[in-house]
């Protein structure tokens, strides 16, 4: 039987199957077992959550001096709490600066997350399939309040975080995405789990060769292609998910001219949220840096996809994409009219080519300036992108700070 308790009220020994709220409020990943570390105890008391769902089946009751609720009586709240609720307009987007730090705290948490999920998998034991879902939720949700955020600070990732980050990062492209192409809210979020799980796979790969600074031998390329089989393979035997989420785990490396793995599918023959998978799954790879190469800046790698995309990407699903990242995505330098440098901050949902930028440098005097951050849109026939530049040629650093603001 399951009760809801405060949290002033847990004890040692009871046995937790759900804390009430948002995963990030909490320190665990895993959220059924049995309380008893005092640490623990400790940590949820002086986490946010102020109520959570015990077992007694499992562990020991709540006092009677408890104010416990059952599963009715919380259902009951609830749906009295709907009915009387009014049809509420959907709110605003938030800007990237509101975002930004709720962004980061979920990349952080995030990042545990994948790396708890995937050692349970390549050890042999389960991974918390409901866990990964609330996961996802989070992602939907920030991605909902404002898109750029996390998906441009999930491009910035170390090469030894890559692995874990990467999943995050398809995971909330793949969401964007499936908004962007109006795909029905309940399939946003399965592609977005889609995402998440894309490289279960790669749990059977040795990290030597993960990891490995240099170019794979052919037998290690081999052995890396099978990494969409050996997830399939692991999802198929192990967990109860959608035929969508296998079809996206087997076949994110398929191309359009056939000359994809591991099944060389072409054209039509290859699924839409296939075809997304592997638009997404190419753009954070190529953005990142990875033990062998450093990322490309994102307005280039949207420039390289393109040059790519006839006999790679579906052409349709490719548009969406530049539609959901922008033709400079968030992060990108780039070069004005007037000879100032600027980081993209926030696009323009109304016009890919007008973003709102951070001018900061002039490439003329090639000195810092007083930066000032301009609306693109506002400034027709005063100012606009005139080229894309490499943060590498200029030697800037601390790019990412501008139009994060994070340190």
């Amino acid at each position: 039987m399951l009760k809801r308790i405060a949290v002033k009220d847990i004890k040692l020994g009871m046995f937790i199957c759900e804390f009430c709220g948002s995963w990030m409020e909490h320190p665990f990943w895993k959220t059924r077992f049995l309380l008893d570390d005092e640490k623990d105890l400790h940590a949820i008391q002086a986490s946010g959550i102020k109520e959570l769902w015990i077992d007694v089946s499992q562990g020991i009751d709540a006092s009677d001096a408890a104010a416990a609720k059952t599963e009715a009586e919380v259902a009951q709240e609830a749906e009295a709490l709907l009915l009387g609720a009014d049809k509420a307009a959907v709110g605003e987007k938030l800007s990237l600066d509101e975002e930004i730090q709720t962004a980061a705290k979920l990349c952080a948490k995030a990042k545990e997350a994948v790396i708890e999920m995937f050692s349970d998998a390549r050890m042999g034991r389960a991974i918390q399939v409901e866990q990964a879902r609330a996961l996802v939720e989070e992602i939907s949700n920030s991605v909902l309040r404002q898109p750029h955020a996390l998906i441009s600070l999930a491009r910035l990732k170390n090469a030894d975080e890559y692995t874990y980050m990467h999943s995050v990062a398809v995971c909330a492209l793949m969401i964007a995405l499936a908004r962007q192409l109006n795909i029905d809210e309940e399939m946003v979020r399965e592609a977005g789990f889609a995402g998440l799980l894309h490289d279960l796979g790669k749990v059977g790969i040795p990290m030597k060769v993960l990891n490995k600074p240099g170019k794979l031998t052919d037998a290690e390329f081999s052995v890396v292609k099978s990494h969409p089989e050996v997830g399939a393979r692991i999802l198929m035997e192990n967990y109860d998910v959608s035929p969508m989420v296998l079809d996206v785990c087997l076949h994110h490396h398929e191309k359009m001219d056939g000359t994809g793995y591991p099944h060389g599918l072409k054209g039509d023959t290859i699924s839409l949220f296939a075809k997304m998978g592997a638009v997404c799954d190419v753009y954070d790879a190529i953005t990142s840096n990875r033990p062998y190469k450093k990322g490309w800046a994102p307005a280039d790698s949207i420039r390289k996809m393109a040059e790519w995309s006839k006999g790679h990407f579906d052409e349709a699903v490719f548009q969406a994409f530049v539609k959901t990242v922008g033709i400079y995505p968030t992060g990108s330098l780039v070069r004005l009219e007037s000879g100032r440098l600027a980081v993209v901050v926030e696009q323009n949902e109304h016009s890919l080519l007008n973003p709102t930028v951070k001018v900061f440098f002039s490439a003329k005097t090639k000195m810092p300036i007083i930066q000032e951050t301009l609306d693109l849109a506002a400034l027709k026939g005063k100012d606009k992108i005139i080229g894309r530049e490499s943060p590498d040629d200029w030697g800037f650093k601390n790019l990412d700070m501008l139009w994060s603001g994070l340190g």
